[in-house]
């Protein structure tokens, strides 16, 4: 049995780039890198899948950002609310 082999996410996205490009056949290419055309096909159907995600990932960012900043206030107004909740329990066993 052979040993299986791994390829870089840099050497995948060219060969699907080149795949999308259309210069060359699948087979050509898959014959140039030494590896099978179904591969070549499935890197090249992912690239296309995942060029969505590529654009919509920094308005991700941005909203994940703005939420844990959300979040953090919320934190610390609960915070502030169950200090002011204790004070006003102690107060009013005094009374």
């Amino acid at each position: 049995m052979s040993k299986r082999r791994t390829h870089s996410p840099e050497f995948k996205a060219r060969v699907a780039m080149e795949a999308i490009s259309g210069r060359k056949t699948i087979q050509e290419i898959a014959a140039d890198h030494s590896i099978h055309p179904i591969q070549v096909s499935q890197w090249k159907r992912q690239l296309l899948d995942g060029a969505s995600d590529l654009f919509a990932r920094g308005k991700q960012s941005k909203d994940k950002e703005a939420g844990q900043a959300k979040e953090a206030e919320l934190f610390q107004q609960i915070g502030r609310l169950q200090m002011e909740l204790e004070w006003l329990k102690k107060k009013s066993q005094l009374l």
